[in-house]
């Protein structure tokens, strides 16, 4: 059973639930350019404990609403090369520019003048993917790619059972990362 929103009524819950996870980056200090340098500098983890917590709940509310019948999956083609390449991209980007797309926006919405100039490469990195997404689309793309596929049935195992297997690596990284943190405190 899925609930249609449409029209006027899914504006309105896009910019409420916009403004709510800005609001959220900035109450968890993600939109602050420091918090996420000194992420790759290995001072705060901050970003590392916020994602990993957003990917075990996004991933378990996300699956429980497919389960429900109000969502359904829109799996997209795992091409191995492309999703290396791109995540590298991103990373490269993320540490030069001290932002990830969200809180970049974020950061922007806060009045951060710096954050905005840097959302100008997002732009341009965009309309240069737009321009030469035929030569990657021949070349990059087919390379490793394994279709539209989903991790769980790629290991012939349950969901949960990922979902778990996170948790726990999530809850030792917490416990390493809190213990770290005593003792150079």
């Amino acid at each position: 059973m899925t609930l249609p929103v449409t029209g006027t009524a899914a504006l309105f819950l896009s910019v409420v639930f916009g403004f709510a996870f800005g609001f959220l980056l900035h109450r968890g200090r993600v939109a602050d350019y420091n918090t996420i340098v000194r992420q790759f500098l290995f001072q705060d983890f901050t970003v590392l404990k916020i994602m990993m917590t957003a990917i075990i709940v996004g991933g378990v509310g996300v699956f429980l609403m497919v389960q429900f019948g109000y969502a359904k999956f829109h799996i997209k083609p795992a091409d191995l090369l492309a999703v290396s390449l791109g995540a590298a991209l991103f990373g490269v980007g993320m540490v030069l520019y001290g932002y990830c797309p969200g809180t970049a926006l974020a950061a922007i919405g806060g009045g951060s003048l710096h954050a905005l100039v840097g959302a100008g490469g997002m732009l341009v990195g965009g309309i240069v993917y737009a321009l030469t997404f035929d030569w990657v689309k021949a070349t990059i793309l087919p390379v490793g790619a394994l279709g539209r596929v989903q991790l769980h049935t790629l290991l012939g195992i349950s969901p949960w059972a990922i979902f778990a297997a996170l948790a726990v690596v999530a809850l030792t990284l917490f416990v390493a990362v809190e213990r770290a943190s005593a003792k150079r405190a």
